[in-house]
C-alpha cells in the first residue's frame, strides 16, 4: 500500500518545470494512486471527489447546458434528487422514471442506480445503454464485486465511496468512473478549475479499505441470505431480500431452498417493518 503524502506543493525540476504533482488541486501522490486502484476495479479512469454528492454535482455540471434534463432512476438515493433541485437554479432539470424500462425521450442524461437505494430495483442497463444521452450508473450499492457498469455500455460508473468502498465508516469521499479517457480528461480539468478535490487522508483509508472490499461484500452477501432464510423460517411468509444479479449462485441456492421468492417492488416497503425486526432481534439474541 502506497505511503500517504499530505503534501499541497512539490518542487520543480531543475528546468523549472512542473513535474507529475505540483499543486494537490491538480493532483497528488495519495489521490492518484487511489483512483488507479478503483479504476482498475470498475475497468476505466476513476476519478475522486470529496463525497459522492460533490461528484455528482461535478460529473452534472461539466456535462450539461442550462436547459438539459436528467432522466432520473425513480426510488432512488433520495440525496441525488436534493441535488438536482438545488442545481435547478442553474436551468438543470430532471424527470423520475421506472429504471426497470427504458428512460424516456428527451432528456441530455439518464442516471440509474443499481439497485436502487433504498427500494432495491435493478435497472434494464441494456435499454438504458441504447439511450443516445450519455448513462450515468450510481452503482453504490453493488460495488465492482458484483457489476461493472462500463461493461454494460455505461458512460459513467458512480460511487458514494463512503460506503462500501471505504467500508469502516471514517472515509467521507465520491468517484466517478469514466469509460471514455477523453471524458475523464474533460471532468479532470473542470475538477481542477473549481477546486472540487479530494485530500490525501480520505483516498489513502479508501486504499485500505478497497484491499478488503471483496472479503467484505462476499460476507455481507452471505449474511444477507442467512437473515432471509431466518425471516422466511420465522414468518412463515416467503419473502425476497436479493437480485440475481447482485449474489453468488450459493447464495441464490440457498435463499431458493428456503422457499424465499420474488415479491413485487410495491410491496417492498413492507419488508423490513415491526415485526420483521422483532425477528431479526429475536434471532440474534438467540444465536449470539
Amino acid at each position: 500500500m502506497d505511503a500517504l503524502d499530505r503534501s499541497t506543493i512539490w518542487p520543480y525540476d531543475e528546468q523549472g518545470e512542473p513535474r507529475a504533482f505540483f499543486y494537490s488541486r491538480y493532483g497528488s501522490p495519495t489521490v492518484a494512486a487511489a483512483e488507479e486502484a478503483l479504476g482498475a476495479l470498475d475497468g476505466g479512469t476513476a476519478l475522486l471527489y470529496p463525497s459522492g454528492s460533490a461528484a455528482t454535482t461535478a460529473l452534472v455540471l461539466s456535462i450539461l447546458e442550462p436547459g438539459d434534463t436528467i432522466a432520473l432512476a425513480e426510488g432512488c438515493y433520495f440525496g441525488t434528487s436534493v441535488t438536482f433541485q438545488t442545481l435547478a437554479k442553474w436551468g438543470v432539470r430532471y424527470v423520475e422514471f421506472d429504471q426497470t424500462g427504458p428512460p424516456p425521450d428527451g432528456v441530455q442524461l439518464v442516471w440509474v442506480e443499481a439497485p436502487s437505494n433504498p427500494f432495491l430495483t435493478m435497472p434494464d442497463l441494456e435499454a438504458a445503454a441504447a439511450h443516445p444521452a450519455p448513462l450515468v450508473v450510481d452503482s453504490t450499492v453493488a460495488t465492482p464485486v458484483h457489476l461493472r457498469p462500463l461493461e454494460h455500455g455505461a458512460d459513467f460508473a458512480l460511487h458514494s465511496a463512503t460506503k462500501y468502498l471505504g467500508g469502516h465508516d471514517d472515509v467521507l469521499l465520491g468517484a466517478v468512473v469514466c469509460r471514455d479517457p477523453a471524458a475523464a480528461d474533460a471532468l479532470r480539468t473542470f475538477r481542477t478549475r473549481t477546486g472540487i478535490v479530494a485530500a490525501a487522508d480520505p483516498a489513502w483509508q479508501l486504499m485500505r479499505g478497497l484491499r478488503t472490499l471483496e472479503l467484505r461484500v462476499r460476507r455481507q452477501g452471505e449474511t444477507a441470505a442467512t437473515i432471509a432464510e431466518r425471516l422466511a423460517a420465522h414468518l412463515g411468509t416467503p419473502v425476497e431480500l436479493w437480485d440475481e444479479r447482485l449474489t453468488t449462485v450459493a447464495a441464490e441456492e440457498r435463499l431458493r431452498a428456503a422457499g424465499v421468492r420474488r415479491v413485487p417492488r410495491e410491496r417492498r416497503r413492507a419488508l423490513v417493518d415491526q415485526e420483521a425486526a422483532a425477528v431479526i432481534l429475536e434471532s440474534y439474541l438467540q444465536h449470539r
